[in-house]
């Protein structure tokens, strides 16, 4: 088993008589990427928070790997009209980068070219790198992405989570993010925990699409955009790839049904 960088043990954290965590508790490990999941209130950018120690829980305990650097990347930051800064003044806000250090940052996540541009002139997709790169000067061994791809179209998405990955790979970080796209960091994710104030379900992402607490949480509509079905072949196409008439069965995680095509699909 990897070594641990990070471990939470039975968070609670409650307001109001309203519990926002109850019993969380999760692992992460060296150089795994893990994926927080779950409807909106379900309490992921809380325990984010809580885990960065910028939140105090009620109870519970966290564990962090002495020395453990950390980089942090926000769902979005807003920044004043009235303060002008260029990105390359921005990312020197917290530490002055090294100029060897910002040139392969900046390459590796492609805000090389942006430099010199207004932070208020970038588009949703740049603005999310620049931030990615921000966290990633700290030459973090642990990478937490707060919905890194907030206000980035779908196209732009896709990109980003490869990008994400990749850097894992180049930097020999672990990644902790939360997301509500589970159909595009799939392929991209070691484990995935779907949160809704506490733990309902975790493990390999395909396997969570498959458990009745996700399904539960999602329903079948979610399940059909992942795309994760069979398609049990007891039809025949013709000489164009078009498939005659007869019944396709398909069948979906937690949901079955057949089709005909005359009926609606």
């Amino acid at each position: 088993m990897s070594t641990a960088l990070l471990t939470a043990r039975n968070l609670q954290l409650h307001h109001a008589q309203r519990h926002i965590l109850k019993d969380v508790s999760l692992r992460v490990a060296e150089q795994q990427i893990v994926t927080l999941i779950g409807p909106n209130g379900a309490g992921k950018s809380t325990l984010v928070r809580v885990l960065l120690g910028l939140q105090k829980a009620n109870s519970g305990e966290i564990w962090r790997k002495p020395g453990l650097r950390i980089g942090y990347m926000p769902q979005r930051l807003v920044l004043s009209d009235q303060l002008p800064l260029t990105v390359r003044r921005f990312l020197a806000l917290v530490e002055p980068p090294k100029t060897p250090d910002l040139r392969e940052i900046g390459q590796q996540t492609g805000i090389l070219h942006l430099l010199d541009q207004p932070m208020q002139s970038l588009s949703g997709g740049e603005h999310q790198r620049v931030l990615l790169a921000r966290a990633l000067l700290r030459k973090p061994q642990l990478l937490v992405l707060d919905e890194p791809v907030q206000g980035v179209d779908v196209t732009g998405q896709a990109a980003l989570y490869h990008l994400i990955a990749q850097l894992r790979d180049q930097q020999g970080c672990a990644v902790l993010m939360v997301s509500h796209d589970l159909h595009l960091v799939m392929a991209q994710t070691d484990e995935v925990i779907c949160l809704n104030s506490h733990v309902c379900c975790s493990g390999h992402p395909e396997s969570v699409t498959r458990d009745p607490a996700y399904l539960e949480l999602f329903g079948c509509a979610a399940d059909a955009d992942l795309a994760l079905y069979t398609h049990h072949h007891d039809h025949t196409h013709d000489a164009l790839g078009e498939a005659l008439p007869g019944i396709a069965h398909v069948h979906h995680a937690g949901c079955e049904h057949d089709t005909h095509p005359d009926e609606p699909r």
